[in-house]
């Protein structure tokens, strides 16, 4: 019998007799099935075909998990899901605070190690920017800043929110960043703060504290004086 010459898939001969036409097509019906399946082995959403050992054979690659990157194995033989390796940043979520004085970020995924905030332009007519962890509104923060052009420092313990700013009421082009250390463990954890006026020598850096060792599940970034912010964007990102 004659045969295809990519996937040598059985078709009748010239000289074939008619009467042998419908075992013929059979034949070549359920080839063509095997094959399809073979280069299509994939069972479950989001998985992967890659080209096995095997000639004319696919492989599934199962889908990896959340945060997971697609690489090639150590042995250069297959590509395979893996964690970022440490001191990576992964965008987790982002947005504006323009025509807000508070927006939180909830369900923070626990995959990571840290946390990062950045806060850039976030204007308004009065106040200062602040964050909150967890919802808590209660006096359970405390802080210490350094205003950089003068060396000068001050500091709050018992205080409802995380501020180590200055009045946002000119911030166009400032940018808050604020740093969260091994935020999914069950233990206190340090933050710290830094704020940085554009093209002019001042700013603040300093750190933080919240008075609890739960896990950070969500951060609301607020303004001070319950003002809306006239723009202002955030990006929360993950640090492994």
């Amino acid at each position: 019998m004659a045969t295809t010459t990519n996937y040598s898939w059985t078709t009748p001969d010239d000289t074939s007799l008619v009467k042998d036409g419908a075992a013929a097509i059979r034949t070549l019906g359920s080839s063509i099935d095997t094959t399809t399946k073979n280069l299509n082995p994939q069972t479950t959403t989001g998985a992967l075909a890659y080209r096995s050992a095997t000639s004319n054979v696919n492989t599934a690659l199962p889908i990896g998990t959340a945060g997971q990157v697609l690489t090639v194995n150590s042995g250069a033989t297959a590509p395979e899901w893996a964690t970022p390796s440490s001191g990576a940043y992964t965008s987790i979520a982002s947005g504006n605070l323009s025509g807000v004085s508070t927006v939180t970020i909830s369900n923070i995924s626990q995959a990571y190690r840290d946390l990062y905030l950045v806060a850039f332009n976030p204007v308004a007519s009065s106040g200062r920017i602040g964050l909150r962890i967890n919802g808590d509104t209660a006096s359970n923060y405390q802080y210490w800043k350094v205003e950089l052009d003068t060396g000068t420092g001050v500091g709050s313990n018992g205080v409802n929110v995380i501020n180590v700013g200055l009045d946002i009421t000119n911030a166009t082009n400032w940018t808050y960043s604020f740093y969260i250390e091994n935020y999914a463990t069950t233990s206190y954890k340090p933050i710290t703060v830094h704020h940085r006026k554009n093209n002019v020598a001042n700013g603040t850096s300093g750190w933080a504290h919240w008075n609890n060792s739960s896990a950070y599940t969500s951060l609301t970034i607020v303004n001070t004086d319950a003002v809306n912010y006239t723009s202002g964007t955030y990006t929360l990102y993950g640090v492994k």
